[in-house]
Order: structure tokens, then sequence, then C-alpha cells
């Protein structure tokens, strides 16, 4: 996992655990003649395990040091065509410049902690989604997304409108090198597409889901009436058979869609 303190050699925390990126490569079980994207190959330890499942990959680095090591170490994936390297930073990456259409990929990657928001975000917002996505992320993080706690969150319901999300493994902090501060997971998001916002626009949907979670200390009805109006707000949220006392935390994605409808 990479660090975010800037400069591209410093504070970077590699992948060493083999059966980490083992079980990363065979979460997002690519499919026949899919490829694979992945994001910050780094010195490659998941890329081996990627190519190892036959598919073509198509990997992202931003750091030439690395891009150049790369190419050294797998000189003959390359020249087979099984591999492809692209020195860019992954946010200025869009998958049809690859040729890469909605569903016909599958994204693994081993992000900076900073920047995994942004990064799932950015591939499940995209008209090009994956069909899974596998990440290495904070495992705060991967228990956030999932709301182990049945506690729900922006993260949480974001990820959850566009897909399924669950921890495949726990990945502890000896498993990189040098080993950061906290323990990771491989966070897997499978049956990815926009289809469960029916007749919400995604807009709406996600400006309702940003009101109600405007003021954690506030009811959900508090902060939607800010938005809303409190008569149409109290109005959505008895169509939804929720009490005007509830907590966003508290609300289920399915109860957040039926809100999103009453008011859109």
């Amino acid at each position: 996992m990479r660090s975010g303190r800037k400069g591209a050699r410093l504070g970077q925390h590699f992948l060493t655990g083999a059966w980490a990126a083992r079980s990363l490569a065979q979460a997002v079980n690519v499919r026949p003649n899919e490829t694979i994207l992945e994001i910050g190959p780094g010195k490659g330890a998941l890329t081996k395990e990627l190519l190892a499942t036959g598919a073509h990959v198509i990997a992202i680095e931003k750091d030439r040091a690395l891009v150049e090591k790369l190419s050294q170490t797998f000189a003959q994936e390359i020249s087979e065509g099984r591999l492809r390297l692209v020195e860019d930073d992954v946010r200025n990456f869009e998958p049809g410049s690859s040729k890469l259409e909605a569903r016909s990929y599958v994204l693994a990657a081993n992000i900076p902690y900073y920047i995994t928001g942004e990064i799932i975000r950015q591939f499940l917002e995209t008209t090009a989604q994956p069909r899974a996505m596998a990440l290495l992320v904070q495992k705060e993080v991967a228990e956030r997304i999932v709301a182990r706690d049945h506690k729900e969150s922006i993260l949480s319901l974001s990820v959850k409108a566009y897909g399924s999300p669950k921890i495949v493994a726990k990945v502890s902090r000896g498993n990189f090198s040098p080993p950061p501060s906290v323990d990771s997971a491989i966070l897997l998001i499978t049956n990815i597409s926009k289809e469960s916002f029916g007749d919400v626009a995604e807009d709406g949907f996600f400006k309702v889901v940003k009101t109600g979670f405007a003021s954690k200390r506030k009811f959900l009805a508090n902060n939607l009436a800010v938005v809303f109006g409190k008569d149409e707000t109290l109005r959505a949220l008895t169509a939804c058979n929720l009490s005007s006392k509830v907590r966003a935390e508290d609300v289920p994605l399915e109860k957040w869609r039926g809100i999103a409808r009453e008011l859109s």
C-alpha cells in the first residue's frame, strides 16, 4: 500500500506477501477474454499473480523509475502482448482510451490509502464500469464500506448503490515493506451496475444521502428538512415507513432509494 507522502519513491509500502497478492488476484475471478486493469503495480508482486491467471493485464504506474523496473522484470510478458504498462496517474485514466468497455474488464489494485475513496468513486461512476473490483485498502475503511457495525455512511452507501462489497481477507501490516502503521484488507465489489438506481437519478440520490448525513448529531428528518422542507421530508419518511427520529446511519440502502424517489 502506497502512503500519501509526496515524492514518488518516498513512504511507499510495497506488497511482499505472496499469499495476499494471490488472494487478491483470485478474488476478481477473471473470465475468458477479460482484461485486468491494475492500479499501482509497484514492484510487481500483484502483477505477477494477475498474469498467472492468463488474462491480459494493463498496469498503470505513475512512478517512472518503477515503470522502468517493471519493464525489465516483465520484458517477456510485455513482448508477448500479455502486459501493457501505462505511465500515468490513474486519476487521469479513461477506460475508453484503452478500449475498455463497461463490464469487459476487472479492476485489481493496491492503492494508496489517501486516494481510496477517490479511486472507488472514479470507477463506480464512470460509464465504462468494471465488472468487479478487488482492492487492497485500509482495514478500517473496508469495514466501514461493508458496514460491519451495521452503521451506514456516505462511503458505504456510495459503494452499495453500485455494487455488492465484501471483505475477502485481512492483510496484516507485516505483508508490506516497509510495514505501514495499520492493517489492510482485500475488499471485493461485485455486481457492479447503474441499473439499481432505476427511476432515481444518480445525482438526486447522492444529493439526498449527502444532505441526510450533513450533521451526525441531528435526526435524518432535521437534516433533510434544511434542503427539502419539513413537510416534504416528513411525507417522504412516512411513505418509506421511517420514524422522524431515525438517524442517517441507521437507514439501509433500499430506504435511501425510497426517500430519494419521494423527494425527486
